[in-house]
């Protein structure tokens, strides 16, 4: 995913009622490992990475690029929300110069079902649409991850087109800010 553009980076930690998305620390680095190295969060999206690869390739301080939220739970990092420009090489635009913004989120098993995923997922694109008004955001995910599919549409994303990739059917839609 190319850069977000100009917005100011990091911004002061966005809190909700359960919730911190800041930017990422060294701390962190654990716990992302987890989270490309886990079967059960990349089911959907190409297997888990192995372990001993990640621990070569993963900074010390992981995801530090505008647009990289660290979900954070009473002082622990149980994902990441990202935003970022949709490469434009990619099926699935909405524009034929291409480049919107893409919401993508990375959850360990353990915060699954709790509705995290939903309350990150919307303080981000409030964040988004305070710093860039009027931007609409793209989501991609499989038509066969259920709960990415029910997500979706909890945020309010609309469905744009459905193509194949990845040997897969994917699902495109996207979200406007209210006007």
């Amino acid at each position: 995913m190319a850069d977000l553009g100009p917005v100011t980076w990091p911004p002061a930690p966005i809190r909700t009622e359960r919730l911190v998305l800041r930017d990422a620390e060294a701390r962190d680095r654990p716990a992302v490992i987890e989270l490309y190295a886990s079967p059960e969060v990349h089911a959907y999206l190409g297997g888990p990475r192995a372990l001993d690869e990640l621990e070569r390739l993963v900074p010390e301080v992981p995801g530090q690029r505008p647009g990289y939220f660290v979900v954070d739970l009473d002082g622990a990092a149980i994902g990441t929300v990202t935003l970022g420009r949709r490469d434009p090489e990619r099926p699935g635009q909405l524009r034929s110069d291409a480049g919107e913004v893409e919401l993508s989120y990375l959850f360990l098993p353990t915060a699954w079902g709790r509705g995290y995923a939903a309350e990150a997922c919307a303080a981000v694109l409030d964040w988004l649409a305070g710093v860039l008004p009027g931007e609409r955001v793209v989501l991609c995910t499989q038509t066969a991850n259920a709960a990415s599919m029910r997500l979706a549409a909890r945020l309010g994303f609309a469905e744009v087109e459905r193509f194949e990739e990845f040997g897969a059917e994917q699902w495109l839609g996207v979200w406007s800010p209210a006007r």
